[in-house]
């Protein structure tokens, strides 16, 4: 019978063990990080894919996918925010601005345009 006091010993270490500060990610790896980081990434790309899908112009000689995405970034702006914000918060100040700007600039039109390619983007 020894099993039993030994299971309540353990579960009343790690209920009571170290709390985990969830407000400060320096405990987390930058996989962790980035796996975060994707939800909010899929939001703002969704979101930005569903305004490029419903804009007019899309298909017209005139209008530039380019464009559509300027253009459709606005309507975005929680999406937007919420992921600069975030990646701020685990990447540091200023990351998320240069990561917007940057990288997520560079791949988004790809994103876009297989979005809006497919049925339901």
């Amino acid at each position: 019978m020894l099993v039993q006091p030994l299971a309540m010993l353990l579960i009343v270490n790690v209920a009571t063990g170290p709390a985990i500060d969830l407000d400060n990610p320096s405990h987390l790896s930058p996989q962790q990080k980035s796996a975060a980081m994707q939800p909010l990434v899929r939001s703002a790309t969704a979101c930005i894919a569903r305004a490029v899908h419903a804009d007019p112009r899309l298909g017209k000689e005139a209008a530039g996918l380019g464009d559509l995405i300027v253009d459709a970034v606005p309507s975005c702006r929680t999406e937007v925010r919420a992921m600069i914000d975030a990646f701020d918060h685990y990447f540091g100040e200023g990351s998320g601005e240069t990561f917007f700007m940057g990288p997520y600039l560079d791949a988004l039109p790809t994103a876009v345009s297989k979005a809006v390619a497919s049925p339901a983007p």
